[in-house]
């Protein structure tokens, strides 16, 4: 009754809502490309599946990397300058597909993919505390799950672009990475075009529930208020199991798409251009997920839907690995459907009752994404001896995730004071 009485957001500031979530579609297409950059990297340039998983590896090994410098530059320079940072590294990244295409290299790609995701784990960083801000906190976990179903949408684009563009032909040769240029070209143009909008966007001021963004961002910046804030974030317990919950997510997830379109070939008999449409159809499932748990938490608890949803991708995942044809297709497609609400959730719980900590804690939170550079390498080296019984590994994923939501999401009443203290917004 008390989330249903609380505003989803506010009038002023619909236009910044509605880019923001237009930022959530931009890194899905990205991220799910990178799947399709998977399996068309062992067709053109003949890599292994497990060395294919490399291409993760760049991915969130960047945001790794970026997670905390990320956080540093919002809190500096506020949100804006972190979105216009985000959207120039990502584009950036595109282009430099071009002379990776023409070198014919596995590791200049990787190169252009680190930096291309760089851009993406600052917008990540910055857009989840952004959209926390834009209304009451009782309802961010809604806007977060509101906004990644547009990330969903992007997430349906990427591997449809991509299926088409890279895996229509039977027979790939070294030459078909022209379409590898052309594509990221466009891409890149668009994403620069972007960044020049917005440059022209006026963002409100936003108070972060006790973390104003872009007034008081220069006052907050010196080195030993950072400290501080580090000392003060390892207190909060549900903070460190986000961020512990947040880095298992991130790894089944990675290797669950990495291996997607390996497994429609292998255990199904469909061509690339099929398996990654029907990753595109997973990737719908992901996005009907996200829009029915934003309805769904009106009712259930969000850390009580979190632990059903894991339990549930566990069963899947053994019926994955049994090989039993398109049931156990379908069973990876609807894998996506209970992945849908874990990334957004686990970030809302976890920024929760953080105040003026949560912009570093989001850093961190992205940070935990190197998970996703961890997995596909491992799942990889099983997928080369049986693609379906290395489907089994993202089960002790699901398992913290699972152990978060029932248990270590609680933040800790003693904390309660600081954020009444510093939230102008915030309800006990």
């Amino acid at each position: 009754m008390q989330l249903s009485s609380a505003k989803f957001t506010e009038k002023k500031y619909l236009v910044t809502f509605t880019f923001v979530i237009s930022l959530f579609m931009l890194w899905g297409i990205a991220i799910t490309m990178g799947d399709v950059l998977n399996r068309h990297f062992q067709n053109v340039l003949h890599v292994s599946k497990s060395n294919s998983g490399m291409v993760q590896l760049s991915i969130f090994g960047a945001y790794a990397f970026m997670g905390i410098p990320a956080g540093l530059f919002m809190k500096r320079y506020g949100y804006k300058s972190g979105v216009l940072l985000g959207l120039i590294l990502y584009a950036i990244g595109a282009f430099l597909f071009i002379p990776a295409a023409n070198c014919e290299s596995f590791t200049f790609f990787r190169i252009a993919l680190f930096i291309l995701a760089g851009g993406l784990a600052t917008l990540e960083t910055v857009a989840h505390p952004f959209i926390a801000s834009l209304g009451d906190e009782r309802t961010s976990d809604q806007r977060i799950n509101f906004a990644q179903a547009f990330n969903g949408l992007g997430a349906i684009i990427g591997p449809l672009m991509g299926g088409y563009f890279l895996l229509n032909v039977g027979n790939p040769t070294g030459g078909h990475l022209d379409s590898v240029k052309s594509l990221y070209l466009a891409i890149g143009l668009v994403i620069l075009t972007i960044a020049i909008a917005f440059y022209f966007v006026k963002v409100p001021k936003l108070s972060l529930h006790g973390h104003s963004s872009e007034a008081s961002a220069e006052k907050d910046s010196d080195v030993e208020a950072s400290v501080s804030n580090e000392t003060q974030l390892i207190k909060h317990r549900h903070f460190i199991w986000a961020v512990i919950a947040q880095f298992f997510n991130i790894a089944a997830q990675a290797g669950t798409w990495a291996y997607f379109i390996n497994y429609g070939v292998e255990k199904v008999g469909l061509s690339d251009k099929t398996a990654a449409y029907y990753f595109a159809l997973s990737m719908v499932m992901m996005m009907v997920g996200r829009f029915a748990g934003t309805f769904f938490m009106r009712f259930v608890a969000p850390n009580k839907l979190l632990a059903l949803y894991a339990l549930a991708n566990a069963v899947l995942c053994v019926i994955i690995s049994q090989s039993f044809g398109w049931v156990s297709f379908i069973a990876l497609v609807m894998l996506n459907f209970f992945l849908s609400i874990m990334y957004p959730t686990i970030f809302s719980l976890g920024l929760k009752n953080l105040g003026k900590l949560a912009p570093q804690a989001s850093s961190y939170i992205v940070m935990s994404m190197f998970g996703g550079a961890v997995f596909p390498p491992l799942m990889g080296l099983f997928a080369n001896h049986n693609i379906a019984l290395s489907y089994l590994l993202p089960i002790a994923c699901y398992v913290v995730v699972f152990l978060f939501g029932v248990k270590f999401y609680k933040p800790q009443r003693k904390a309660a004071p600081q954020v009444v203290l510093t939230c102008a917004t915030d309800t006990v």
